[in-house]
């Protein structure tokens, strides 16, 4: 018997031998009969894009579900995105277990998702599932230094918090009746003056970021996920800043008061002088922040996710058109959150955006939708279209909840079905220190 067995395996590696040899010999007088002379194919470079989204805990559960958040990873590979920004600190709170959180808020991560997650580490779950579907993943510490007046943060450290002049550390209701017209062009002032209201709200208040302690904590905080994590990057975004009404704490207003010879900083909180240096103190810890994060990864991307021009800097004092200038910035990812299409490319042919897209990957955000305002499928066609049209690096969508779901204005298979049209193939995302595509 066993030997019956053998003889049959040796014939069929015979067969098999024979079998390749046939097919082998037909590709070879196929080539030699079709190709009387040899076809070179052209050299064609691969098309680089970022193919972003933004992952959320603000008015979406994705991250609370472990089903919700591998089929939301599982959907974007098979749609041919590349890139997700995970919330990582957002409200006072971080989206992972910090030690770092632990030590100086006192809890080590957002207790709602401990509760639904059961303490489990949900970060490390998306890396894991991300790059195993060829993801790249980019920790997203969105609101910077705003956080909620009643957070367990600001509650142990009232004195991280700046203040007005007039002692104010809530947002002034008074900041709504400036004339924006005098701090923003005509074409922002409608479309970024709910935005505005929504952060400058009562309930919030804003770590100084230029008091020494707060710039620890964020840096160790940041620091703590680039060693933790097998980061491809962090972002951070336009609430990296300071509001300019704000900037009238002790802390803050010593340090003025040392660099110029015991003067005062000036009552009005438009002053140019004073708007710039105030600017330059965030820029200083942005240099310091970012040479830290190198020092420990240097091909790890440090991602600025902001504003228009003069929006980040009159309202925020974020001068990011100088940190990529001093080459501080690895990517830029510009919030377009516009309704209308010509207002969108408005902002794409500013200046400043010019500049900068040829100097560093230069991506652009578009609105997919929130709770209160749908967007169509048509009209993210048409504004990927424009970015596209115009050279940039590629976009990124905020956010995830509202590219495909059943709070859409479109269904879902629609949704899902043109964007795969829009992402046909998959591709890489730009190189770190490669200019546009």
């Amino acid at each position: 018997m066993t030997y019956k067995i053998n003889h049959k395996f040796k014939r069929l590696k015979i067969w098999l031998v024979v079998g390749v040899a046939i097919a082998l010999l037909s590709i070879s007088l196929s080539t030699i009969f079709t190709s009387p002379t040899p076809v070179i194919a052209k050299a064609t470079p691969e098309k680089k894009e970022v193919r972003g989204v933004w992952i959320t805990n603000v008015s979406s559960s994705v991250l609370f579900a472990p089903w919700a958040i591998n089929r939301a990873l599982r959907q974007l590979s098979l749609l041919n995105f590349n890139t997700v920004y995970p919330v990582t600190w957002n409200r006072g709170n971080t989206f992972y277990p910090s030690d770092v959180a632990k030590r100086v808020i006192g809890q080590p991560q957002d207790q709602t998702l401990t509760t639904f997650r059961l303490g489990q580490d949900v970060l490390r779950e998306i890396f894991k599932q991300s790059h195993r579907q060829g993801l790249r993943v980019i920790p997203w510490f969105e609101y910077g230094f705003m956080a909620p007046i009643n957070s367990l943060l600001v509650k142990r450290h009232p004195h991280w918090v700046t203040t007005s002049l007039d002692k104010n550390r809530n947002f002034s209701e008074g900041f709504f009746e400036l004339e924006l017209k005098d701090l923003l062009p005509e074409s922002d002032e409608q479309s970024l003056l709910t935005q505005l209201q929504q952060s400058l709200s009562i309930y919030n208040v804003w770590l100084n970021p230029i008091h020494p302690q707060v710039q620890n904590f964020i840096q160790d905080l940041i620091l703590e996920v680039v060693k933790k994590y097998d980061v491809d990057g962090i972002q951070i975004d336009d609430r990296f800043g300071m509001p300019v009404q704000f900037g009238y704490d002790p802390v803050t207003v010593h340090l003025y008061r040392e660099q110029h010879q015991g003067k005062m900083p000036p009552e009005d909180f438009t002053d140019p002088e004073w708007m710039q240096w105030r600017a330059n103190q965030i820029t200083a810890f942005m240099e310091r922040l970012y040479k830290s994060i190198k020092a420990i990864k240097p091909n790890c991307i440090v991602s600025v996710s902001s504003n228009p021009y003069d929006f980040a800097y009159k309202l925020y004092l974020q001068d990011w058109q100088t940190w990529i200038e001093r080459g501080l910035v690895d990517e830029f990812i510009l919030q377009v959150y516009r309704n209308d299409l010509p207002s969108f490319v408005e902002e794409l042919e500013q200046p400043a955006v010019k500049n900068a897209k040829n100097k560093i990957p230069f991506s652009i955000g578009i609105l997919t939708g929130t709770m209160k305002t749908l967007m169509k499928i048509e009209k993210v066609q048409q504004q990927v279209k424009a970015v596209r049209d115009r050279n940039f690096a590629g976009v990124s969508f905020f956010y995830w909840e509202t590219l495909w779901s059943y709070m859409t204005p479109d269904s879902p298979q629609e949704r899902r079905f043109e964007f795969k049209k829009m992402f046909p193939t998959a591709v890489s995302r730009p190189r770190l220190g490669s200019v546009g595509r």
